[in-house]
């Protein structure tokens, strides 16, 4: 699968698991989806990829973190409190869980050749650096003379 498939799985696996975390109050599962579908996506995602897929969990799981309270706060009287409230208790009790995801994803991508799709990136950016004329190079050269050494430079009280 692609970069973009295998995030939007980890996208998907996190919100389906967040919520049914809450509905069904059981902490462990939100989490536990959230690397199982880490371990998941970096295992399915074609090598080209792996760059995409190695630095995307922490935003992914935010963001899965962030819908699943809003949903769940919907129903609340206060929806910035509940909203407020629950993102901070979700994210404080989840967190090694995103530690452990990310983790487990830079493992499986390190193996998978994610060196090498760093290497290349590099080499990219290093051959872009090298051909490009820099756009605040000095136009005004205040070392060269308008003249050429061929010419006679007048004193000012000569004239030609």
């Amino acid at each position: 699968m692609t970069g973009r498939g295998g995030v939007v799985l980890m996208f998907g696996a996190a919100l389906v698991c967040a919520l049914l975390s809450r509905w069904l109050g059981v902490g462990l599962l939100a989490g536990a989806g959230f690397a199982i579908a880490c371990a998941l996506a970096a295992f399915a995602t074609r090598p080209a990829d792996l760059l995409t897929i190695a630095v995307s969990p922490p935003l992914v799981f935010f963001l899965a973190t962030v819908l699943a309270e809003i949903a769940d706060a919907l129903g609340d009287g206060s929806l910035l409190r509940a909203l407020t409230v629950g993102l901070l208790t979700s994210l404080a009790s989840t967190a090694p869980w995103l530690f452990f995801g990310t983790l487990l994803v830079l493992v499986i991508t390190m193996v998978r050749g994610l060196p090498a799709n760093v290497r290349e990136l590099r080499g990219k950016l290093v051959g872009v650096r090298l051909f490009e004329k820099e756009d605040n190079e000095n136009p005004v050269r205040w070392d060269e003379s308008p003249t050429t050494t061929a010419e006679r430079h007048l004193h000012h009280g000569d004239v030609d």
